[in-house]
């Protein structure tokens, strides 16, 4: 593999200035993670604060073995115990087959951080990856993309959602989930590598329960010797152990949304965009009614109440169920944050540009819970370029950045014009120029004769020009059909760079990666040398 650093020219002024290191946003968390000493600093932070290391290290254990962890996951979350050992996290829903590109990139980025930072202090650093099993948008996880040329292809699993449950709780139809999988090997070629990934995902999928399932079953084979270590944030065992940190949310409630709306504001004011919509009365929690996962917020008399009415809590109810049945309760965008540093001896939390974009207004909300926010990190930024796309892209000697940043039309458009020369719009535009020199004595002589007939001689020079444009079309239409195979070359860079406008990790999806490569692919991203103080890296395989 090759590395080529390149920078992201339409990524948001947010986290353009916070990697430039500009001082309004910097001010906005509590640590500068492109600073030498940021994270010896955290690990000083961290080591005066309690965790419940040895039952978050039992639950670690039943649940990676339950998901066929390998060995060296196991190791490291028996690392946990050691007092000084922290924490890299990153998290993502649980698509299928792990979703977009980024959820690999996001693995890939904990795992390099974690092992630079643990050869850097010294002490033992354990990869985490953070499972969303709480979330119930089963439409944003129920599909992926396929390329499709020259169009990248939606398929999705033809099972239907009962009530907004978690991810968590939703068992699978496997009869769905298989014929959907069988349907995408339809779409690749035939590899040395397809027939041993289709039995690999099968034989993970009958042993999968959930959609959580199937998604760890699949990292743990993905990283089986990287030693990641995998969290469903909605496991009931796990909830157990955050029911005083519920509490504690409850009780920090209003100063929590204020906080956090208050800084929106100020945010916007600062001219930034953030994609975030919080209000006072935000209570932060979800409340799991009727096998519905409902958004609480506060009221004015005290009472957390459905957003759509659909149940009614005193605060003293509310806090009896964080005690006796903290399973129950789940957090949204604002308090999972803080619920993942308050379980975790965190180091470093790994995020892409919406994530940074939402955690630039949370520092309110950790000062709410007398806790620091951890180094926030970008995560990396990964375009793979296979053999066949960079042999496409030095034949038609194109900038690789630029693929990815524009996209190939503009190199396509002048590809095809030097298909002919004089370029076809060149020689019509002359013509056109000479019968407007030719036509001009006749309608000086059409205007002289009668008002009338000088609008004929323009009606008239209109359709000869008309004529001639439709004999451009046709000739450039002629010239496309006969140069259609290379024309195709550029759309499949396109599709492979720039899919639907935009960078190939947040539309492609690993599994034709892994049908020309092999299983191993997204371990053997970890052993590539990164710069993290660049916006995005373009890998040739």
């Amino acid at each position: 593999m090759r590395i080529q650093p390149i920078d992201l020219t339409k990524q948001s002024e947010l986290i353009t200035n916070y990697r430039n290191q500009t001082r309004d946003v910097l001010n906005k968390f509590d640590y500068n993670p492109f600073q030498t000493g940021a994270y010896r600093d955290r690990l000083h932070d961290i080591s005066e604060r309690p965790y419940q290391r040895e039952a978050l290290v039992q639950h670690l254990l039943t649940v990676n073995k339950s998901w066929g962890a390998h060995d060296t996951t196991l190791k490291n979350i028996e690392r946990l115990r050691e007092p000084e050992s922290a924490v890299v996290v990153s998290g993502q829903q649980a698509g299928l087959l792990t979703g977009p590109l980024y959820t690999i990139h996001k693995i890939v980025s904990t795992l390099v951080l974690a092992r630079e930072q643990e050869a850097e202090l010294g002490v033992s650093i354990i990869p985490v990856f953070w499972m969303a099993g709480e979330d119930h948008d089963y439409d944003e996880i129920n599909h992926v993309y396929m390329p499709y040329s020259p169009r990248m292809k939606k398929f999705r699993v033809l099972q239907k959602q009962i009530n907004k449950v978690s991810v968590s709780q939703m068992e699978m139809d496997h009869g769905a989930v298989r014929t959907w999988l069988d349907r995408l090997f339809t779409q690749m070629g035939e590899t040395d590598q397809t027939v041993a990934i289709h039995d690999m995902l099968t034989k993970e999928l009958e042993q999968s329960t959930t959609f959580v399932d199937f998604f760890a079953r699949i990292l743990s084979t993905f990283f089986d010797e990287e030693g990641l270590v995998l969290l469903d944030a909605h496991h009931p065992e796990l909830r157990s152990l955050e029911s005083d940190y519920f509490k504690q949310m409850i009780h920090q409630q209003p100063i929590i949304s204020e906080g956090v709306a208050k800084e929106l504001q100020r945010t916007f004011q600062q001219g930034y965009s953030v994609n975030l919509d919080v209000d006072l009365n935000d209570g932060h929690l979800f409340y799991t009614y009727h096998d519905t996962r409902v958004l609480l917020v506060r009221q004015e008399d005290g009472l957390f109440v459905g957003k759509n009415g659909e149940c009614s809590l005193t605060k003293e109810e509310l806090l009896q169920i964080a005690e006796e049945s903290p399973h129950l309760l789940s957090n949204n965008v604002v308090t999972r944050p803080i619920m993942q540093d308050l379980l975790l001896p965190t180091l470093a939390f790994i995020g892409g540009p919406g994530e940074i974009g939402y955690w630039s207004v949370l520092r309110p909300a950790f000062e709410a819970m007398g806790i620091t926010m951890p180094p926030v990190v970008p995560r990396l930024s990964i375009s793979l370029v296979d053999r066949k796309s960079q042999k496409w892209l030095e034949r038609h000697l194109i900038d690789p950045s630029s693929a990815v940043n524009n996209g190939v039309t503009e190199e396509k458009t002048k590809w095809i014009s030097m298909q002919s020369y004089p370029p076809i719009e060149q020689l019509s535009d002359e013509v056109k120029r000479s019968i407007e020199r030719a036509h001009r004595p006749l309608k000086a002589k059409a205007e002289e004769i009668r008002d009338d007939l000088g609008q004929v001689a323009e009606k008239n020079l209109f359709h000869l020009f008309r004529d001639v444009e439709f004999l451009q079309e046709k000739i450039e239409k002629a010239l496309e059909e006969k140069n259609s195979r290379e024309l195709d070359i550029f759309d499949d860079i396109d599709l492979m760079l720039r899919p639907e406008g935009g960078l190939q990790e947040r539309i492609w999806n690993v599994l034709p990666w892994l049908n020309y490569y092999g299983v191993d692919l997204p371990a053997q991203l970890t052993r590539v040398q990164y710069d993290w103080n660049s916006s995005h890296h373009i890998i040739y395989i």
